[in-house]
């Protein structure tokens, strides 16, 4: 491994003085600094970023801890979050969590280890870790799966009202038997989304019936006229499951759902989606916590960003 001892040799300065460029420590003339640069470029030095972190205070690496599920909306997260991360000047850290709370609380300690300054994480059902960060005043900002507590910043996407415009969107086409294929219980994006899909009934003047909140198509058939599907990974069965029963989509149940998915336009019908802002989610989770990291006694934030409704033909409408 290239020492700075080397690097301080090749541009020929003092090791203090390739400190001071790396660290930004303190200022160096233009001309010594761009021979040290170009001594790390020939040399390819990376140094010890936790070596560097006892002096600067900070690793310049941001941690983030989600479940890497089989699931296009996390790949198109973890892009953006990444990219806004580089851009800002810090390396991501990754670590899946597997979607349970004792694999996301290792995750998370494993992130400390790593001196991360900062934790961006995607909550499981009955976290615990996010009582251990607030605790030790680790800066967080949680991502898509939020709290109803007001002491942490967090930023996902808008819930309830998206949920009961598309309650309402059937209604609308005269649907008066409308079931919720329900996501993974104790999520807060599940419990939030049924609580749209209630109020999208009372809104249309519909009667609230539990026994059409169901996690699969298969108890609903012949109960319901429509359906208003969770996620994209409850919709891949509930397509399943139509097409075992020989139903049509648009025509024999109408089918709206939560989640865009890149093939919404490549089945028959197209799928009615409500779209969530995906990149912004990511860009805006990484700006929080930048700017909790700098100033610390600031007031948490809760972003919530809406969804857009994409309006296709499984709906049963001819757009």
């Amino acid at each position: 491994m290239v020492t700075m001892r080397e690097v301080a040799g090749l541009a020929g300065v003092s090791i203090t003085t390739v400190s001071h460029v790396i660290n930004e420590t303190r200022p160096v003339a233009p001309d010594t600094r761009d021979r040290v640069l170009k001594a790390i470029e020939e040399t390819g030095y990376t140094g010890d970023a936790i070596a560097r972190s006892l002096v600067t205070g900070g690793t310049k690496s941001l941690g983030l801890a989600v479940s890497l599920v089989s699931h296009p909306y996390f790949a198109e997260l973890i892009a953006a979050i990444e990219s806004e991360a580089t851009r800002a000047g810090y390396t991501l850290v990754l670590i899946n969590t597997r979607g349970d709370a004792e694999s996301e609380q290792a995750a998370v300690r494993m992130l400390r280890s790593r001196r991360v300054d900062g934790v961006l994480l995607t909550p499981t059902s009955g976290s615990a870790a996010l009582p251990e960060l607030r605790r030790l005043d680790v800066p967080t900002v949680l991502v898509d799966r939020l709290t109803v507590a007001q002491d942490t910043d967090q930023v996902g996407p808008e819930n309830v009202q998206a949920t009961s415009t598309l309650v309402r969107h059937l209604a609308d086409l005269g649907h008066r038997r409308i079931g919720l294929v329900s996501g993974t219980p104790g999520l807060a994006t599940t419990d939030e989304r049924v609580l749209g899909y209630r109020l999208g009934l009372g809104r249309a003047g519909l009667a609230w019936d539990e026994a059409l909140v169901r996690p699969s198509l298969e108890p609903l058939l012949g109960q319901v006229s429509g359906v208003v599907v969770n996620d994209h990974h409850v919709l891949v069965d509930v397509l399943r499951t139509a097409r075992a029963h020989g139903l049509r989509i648009g025509s024999d149940l109408a089918l709206v759902t939560y989640d865009e998915v890149e093939w919404a336009e490549l089945v028959e019908p197209p799928l009615t989606t409500m779209a969530q802002p995906v990149e912004e989610i990511g860009r805006t989770a990484v700006r929080l916590l930048l700017a909790r990291i700098e100033e610390p006694d600031r007031a948490p934030e809760t972003i919530r960003l809406p969804p857009t409704l994409r309006h296709r033909r499984s709906c049963g409408c001819h757009e």
